[in-house]
C-alpha cells in the first residue's frame, strides 16, 4: 500500500483505531506466549506450534504496519460533508435495478472500510464509482463482470 489516501467514516476510524490497539496490546501479547510456550517443548526446528505462532506473529505484525499507515493518510467524511443531493462517499442510496425491478440500499464508503456482505460498498468498486456524483432519479449504468446492469437512483440519505 502506497500513500495512498484512505477515505473512512467516523465509525470506520473508530473501528481501524481499535483493531489496531487491540493487535498492539492483546494480540502480540498473545503470540509471545505462544512462541515462548512453544520455544519451552523443545527442538523448534521440527515444532509445529512454534511455526504456527511464528506465522501468526509475522500476520500481526504486517497488519500493525497496514493499519498504521492507513491512518496516518486517512481523510475522515464528516456527516456536515454528505449531502442529499448527490451521491457522495458517506452517502446511503437506494436504487432500484431497472431490469428486474428489485431496490437495493447501498452505503458508500472508502475501500477500507468496504464489506458487501452488509452493503457497505468501495467509492471504487463498479457500483460506487458509477453512482459518485449522480442525483436522485438518474439512471446509472454499471459495468460489471456479468454485463452492463442498469440502476435508477430512487433516494439519496446520509
Amino acid at each position: 500500500m502506497s500513500d495512498k489516501e484512505v477515505i473512512l467514516t467516523p465509525d470506520g476510524l473508530k473501528k481501524l483505531e481499535d483493531e489496531l490497539e487491540n493487535l498492539k496490546s492483546v494480540k502480540r501479547r498473545e503470540v509471545a506466549e505462544r512462541i515462548k510456550v512453544a520455544i519451552g517443548y523443545g527442538d523448534i526446528s521440527e515444532n509445529s506450534e512454534y511455526e504456527d505462532a511464528k506465522n501468526e506473529q509475522a500476520f500481526i505484525e504486517g497488519r500493525v504496519i497496514t493499519l498504521e499507515k492507513m491512518l496516518r493518510n486517512a481523510r475522515i467524511i464528516n456527516a456536515d460533508e454528505i449531502g442529499t443531493d448527490v451521491v457522495s462517499v458517506g452517502s446511503t442510496v437506494v436504487v432500484k435495478d431497472v431490469e428486474f425491478g428489485d431496490e437495493m440500499e447501498y452505503a458508500i464508503v472508502g475501500s477500507a472500510e468496504s464489506n458487501p456482505l452488509e452493503n457497505r460498498i468501495s467509492n471504487e468498486s463498479p457500483v460506487g464509482s458509477a453512482l459518485l456524483g449522480k442525483s436522485k432519479g438518474d439512471k446509472v449504468d454499471v459495468n460489471v463482470p456479468a454485463g452492463v446492469l442498469q440502476y435508477e437512483i430512487i433516494d439519496i440519505r446520509k
